[in-house]
């Protein structure tokens, strides 16, 4: 009798040690914001840059699979072509190796939360930590923190925007969206591309597994916008120009 109330005790010890850990734990998560990147507007999120030059920013959307994304960084790099990557913190978890070889070539690294979720659907506290939780997870892949986070789904909501903000982080949606990650024919990506991308455009794409003919696109889309004068840059280069206005999606 004696040895069961002690190890009920000792159980109760252990649930309250678990839980000053995890408070701990989010506590040094949240004391590592030290980032003095300034969001363009902490009221919207960006969908393009107005400027005057022939700059387009390339980027993808990639949580799930490991065999497509280096097929697009092959293509990157043969092109001479620096894109901004979304990935989520479990993905980089799982990944750290490929996080690593994205910052080796040059291009941006950012979030799209720690487990994708919809972000519209979670409370203002939930979103926090899940942000708080994912920059730290890819920072431990890579060494980097994002300061960008591109909602999942790309569903965003005043308390949604008001979350990000509190974390002065930029909310990144897009302009021009082919729908690659539906597999619809790489003529019909590359299509959709060509016929809608103009200056300051952002350009979704996926280095997803499920997107299956974005590495025959690529190399297309890139060939002929260069054709047409165009120079492609990462997100934070695209809107590193002080007179450069953008457009908000409220």
């Amino acid at each position: 009798m004696l040895w069961i109330i002690n190890g009920r005790k000792v159980k109760n010890i252990l649930l309250i040690m678990i839980a000053a850990f995890v408070a701990a734990l989010i506590l040094f998560v949240q004391k590592q914001e030290t980032s003095v990147f300034a969001p363009i507007n902490d009221k919207g999120a960006l969908s393009r840059v107005e400027t005057n030059q022939k700059q387009l920013a390339l980027t993808f959307d990639s949580n799930w699979g490991d065999q497509q994304i280096p097929l697009i960084l092959e293509t990157l790099k043969a092109e001479k072509i620096k894109a901004t990557f979304f990935f989520s913190g479990e993905w980089a978890e799982r990944h750290p190796d490929i996080i690593k070889d994205v910052i080796k070539d040059g291009h941006e690294v950012e979030t799209q939360g720690m487990r994708h979720e919809d972000y519209t659907q979670l409370s203002t506290q939930q979103i926090r930590r899940d942000l708080l939780l994912s920059r730290e997870a890819i920072y431990k892949a890579g060494g980097v923190r994002p300061q960008m986070i591109r909602p999942p789904y790309g569903k965003i909501n005043t308390d949604v925007l008001q979350s990000i903000s509190g974390l002065h982080m930029q909310p990144v949606l897009w302009s021009v969206n082919p729908q690659d990650e539906t597999n619809p024919g790489y003529e019909v990506i590359v299509s959709h591309v060509l016929q809608d991308a103009g200056k300051g455009d952002i350009i979704r794409l996926h280095a997803s597994d499920s997107a299956k003919q974005t590495d025959r696109a690529l190399p297309l889309i890139i060939r002929e916008m260069k054709n047409r004068g165009y120079s492609f840059v990462t997100i934070k280069s695209l809107i590193s120009d002080a007179q450069a206005k953008h457009r908000l999606l409220d």
